[in-house]
């Protein structure tokens, strides 16, 4: 495909950041104290996401300016989004997670950087520097009980500035985050909010009695220890593995990926459809052959691997969940194949095997995966997870002071972990996506290979 991984001849590796005030924010207004409900797929999420938004200088917008306004539209959220201000708690006599909505207050720090944003380079690549720019959040079931959401306002040298975001996972998913950063945007610029949440999680609720009636090969079953840390069987699936690996940023523009759907249709009889020659699955067919072959020794053929990715499942439910639902939404689609079937199978068979996953989410089949979780805690797992934040449009959202420049979760090295990122806005790769790979030396040569040659 003449594609080449993509990394910076040098990065920097400090950002020189010195923090220059912390503050809790609290609900502009009283709220109303009361335990919310979260889901079983809330259950099993309770682990800190951080993202970083890079914002160009705004001369009408000085960094002062920008980190008031930001704390006041914080205020003014926590009004709609109480559960963001609360604390995680264990309900002992149910042993299931809820938010105590009691108003305690999200984290806000200040900080400074030395250097300019164009000093940093490429904002694409996963640069570990980036973790300078987001607090840290503690374990929320360990005894200093810190806040489930933490803002920092970064400023760089050149005027321009980062805000970093670390939110429990039960908080939201990418969509809900989405409509958040919206009425953050909408708030922080005196407007009414941009959309109204639907904070009612029991619309996920199990089915009384439980009912599961399909099989769930991409679940698997964790027990919780009795004390109640949820966290850490979650911890034992999203804790990277100790061994080295090599990290890379694959890009493909929008060309290539017209590329791949063009290969695609050749394998097509007359009466298919080409509804499933989607750029998310073709993209996810062509990363799933290359990772399951690279990591192929020459004797696994009848080894299977499977494939996972997130679906979101508002408009899936009879009837639909509102677009605006602020919990965790999504469940794992999945697709299975041995090493020799992905070897062997023509192009169009591995996207209509990737575009089955989401197919298979009907109302019964994710109410099934719901009431599964009922009796014991279920985590999705696969030998690879797709992590699209490709399409969620972080970036699109309209502050005062403009657009992001760059939007992107903070990463870590994780082998069975392949992320789906956007390109920046306006860049030469048009409406292409990222693709950030971790794996050891000798198997990332294999991928790189693989990836590269349109014929794999």
């Amino acid at each position: 495909m003449g594609t080449l991984s993509q990394e910076p001849a040098s990065i920097i590796q400090d950002l020189k950041v010195t923090l220059q005030y912390s503050s809790t924010v609290f609900p502009l207004e009283k709220t109303v104290k009361r335990s919310m409900f979260l889901s079983n797929i809330d259950q099993v999420l309770n682990f800190t996401v951080e993202t970083v938004h890079f914002f160009l200088a705004n001369p009408d917008f000085p960094p002062e300016t920008i980190a008031g306004k930001i704390k006041s539209a914080l205020e003014k959220v926590l009004v709609p989004y109480d559960f963001l201000a609360g604390r995680l708690r264990l309900d002992p006599h149910k042993g299931r997670l809820e938010i105590d909505c009691n108003a305690a207050g999200v984290g806000f720090t200040m900080a400074t950087s030395e250097v300019s944003l164009d000093e940093i380079g490429d904002l694409v690549y996963p640069n570990p520097a980036f973790w300078q720019l987001a607090m840290a959040a503690s374990d929320n079931l360990e005894p200093e009980n810190g806040p489930l959401c933490l803002f920092q306002v970064t400023t760089f040298k050149c005027g321009s500035f980062a805000m970093g975001i670390s939110t429990n996972h039960v908080l939201f998913d990418g969509i809900s985050f989405k409509y958040f950063l919206d009425n953050l945007a909408s708030l922080a610029a005196d407007k009414p909010l941009a959309v109204t949440p639907c904070n009612s999680r029991e619309l996920l609720a199990a089915r009384s009695p439980p009912r599961v009636t399909f099989p769930h090969p991409e679940l698997v079953k964790f027990e919780i220890p009795s004390q109640g840390e949820g966290s850490q069987a979650t911890k034992a699936l999203f804790e990277p593995i100790s061994e080295d690996l090599e990290f890379q940023t694959f890009r493909l523009s929008s060309n290539h990926i017209s590329v791949l759907k063009e290969k695609a249709k050749i394998g097509l009889n007359n009466n298919e459809s080409t509804r499933m020659i989607t750029s998310f699955n073709v993209v996810t067919a062509h990363v799933w052959r290359c990772r399951a072959i690279a990591g192929d020794i020459g004797e696994e053929l009848e080894k299977t691997s499977t494939l996972l990715y997130a679906v979101d499942i508002r408009s899936r439910f009879q009837p639909p969940l509102p677009p605006s639902y602020t919990g965790n939404c999504v469940l794992a689609a999945y697709a299975r194949a041995t090493i020799g079937e992905l070897k062997d199978a023509s192009f169009i068979r591995l996207v209509e095997m990737v575009s089955e996953g989401a197919k298979r989410m009907t109302d019964e089949y994710a109410r099934s995966v719901i009431d599964c979780g009922e009796s014991s805690q279920r985590f999705p797992y696969g030998d690879l997870l797709i992590s699209s934040w490709w399409k969620l449009g972080f970036s699109n959202v309209d502050y005062p002071w403009g657009r992001p420049k760059y939007s992107c979760p903070l990463v870590r090295h994780r082998k069975n972990i392949v992320l789906f990122f956007p390109d920046i806005e306006g860049s030469s790769f048009g409406n292409g996506v990222n693709i950030l790979v971790a794996l050891p030396s000798k198997e990332m040569e294999k991928f790189q290979a693989l990836f590269n040659n349109s014929t794999a």
